[in-house]
């Protein structure tokens, strides 16, 4: 495991130890790794760290990255353990596809250009940058490219179901973004590692699209179990129109995490299609169970959920929600 100490990482390293395996987790030591993982320290993006990497113990089976910074790293990485691992599983991101999307689109939609041997230039291209990387260095064959969607579940890092949960328990009365019955795609990212790993075991290559099915949640079933696991007495959703959300000046995805209104933003993030994936084995969990392990989660860290610092923070300061709901 590249990485292996945070959110997507720590979920494929925590599956992979539960089923027994033996695993390596090579990373910089800024967070401990999960019991039972043999931690390799390292940086990737510096010759010492390539060193350490180089010289850990393997051969492996599989490798399991999550990188998205500049493609190189990928590129370097994935040159170093070419000849000592059986499969690379890359996790990349829906993003690699080109804007807009088409509802409904699947793996065989256009994606944008990517250089494996870039330096960081934009998420969407060094995404799909690390994806040419680690199959130039493995083959189309031994690679899998994990294209996920918006991810959530214990553990994340960039705090749009943190913030959630942190505003219904404030209480009062809360700006739920319509229509109400709007479907919203996500993946759980303990459902992303069990895919993930049994992919590797299966010998999957080529990309698959990691999200939750059309319909499977909508922002209401979202919304309504924050408030079911962490609503304080009192919380009211109040379902707002998306113009009048609009209008308001606020901003969608960002300052109301998930949401996003009606249009081609909402078709390319909430309307793609994981068919693919569900025929080879996907399984997306209950929205409740999303919701309830996470608060559970953040509830261990006082409400303070951890922040990467290469991503802004999300949400609606109380003063625009309280502006926006008066009449």
């Amino acid at each position: 495991m590249l990485g292996g100490t945070e959110f997507v990482g720590r979920a494929v390293t925590e599956d992979a130890l539960a089923r027994g395996w033996d695993v390596t987790v090579f990373h910089r030591g800024r967070h401990a790794a999960p019991d039972g993982a043999r931690a390799v320290h390292g940086d990737r993006t510096t010759a010492e760290g390539l060193a350490a990497l180089a010289a850990a113990d393997g051969p492996w089976d599989a490798v399991v990255d999550t990188w998205s910074g500049a493609p190189r790293a990928v590129r370097d990485a994935a040159r170093a353990l070419a000849g000592r691992a059986g499969r690379y599983a890359y996790v990349s991101s829906a993003s690699v596809y080109r804007y807009p999307g088409v509802a409904g689109s699947d793996e065989s939609f256009p994606v944008v250009a990517g250089d494996p041997e870039a330096d960081a230039v934009a998420y969407a291209e060094d995404k799909r940058g690390g994806e040419l990387a680690a199959e130039g260095a493995f083959g189309a064959d031994r690679t899998l490219h994990v294209r996920a969607g918006l991810i959530l579940g214990p553990y994340e890092n960039i705090g749009r179901l943190p913030w959630w949960l942190n505003r219904v328990a404030r209480g009062g009365p809360v700006l739920a973004p319509g229509p109400r019955d709007a479907s919203i795609q996500y993946i759980d990212v303990r459902d992303l590692a069990a895919w993930t790993l049994d992919a590797v075991v299966d010998g999957l290559s080529g990309p698959y699209n990691l999200i939750c099915p059309k319909g499977h949640v909508t922002m209401g079933s979202l919304l309504d179990a924050c408030v079911s696991v962490a609503g304080a007495p009192g919380v009211e959703l109040v379902w707002t129109d998306p113009e009048t959300v609009l209008a308001a000046g606020i901003e969608p995805w960002s300052d109301l995490p998930v949401w996003l209104p009606p249009g081609e933003l909402y078709d390319t993030m909430h309307d793609t299609s994981p068919e693919k994936a569900l025929r080879a084995g996907l399984r997306c969990r209950e929205v409740a169970n999303t919701v309830a392990d996470t608060f559970r989660w953040l509830r261990s860290l006082g409400g303070v959920a951890p922040q990467r610092p290469d991503r802004p923070s999300v949400g609606l300061a109380p003063e625009r929600e309280a502006a926006a709901l008066t009449p």
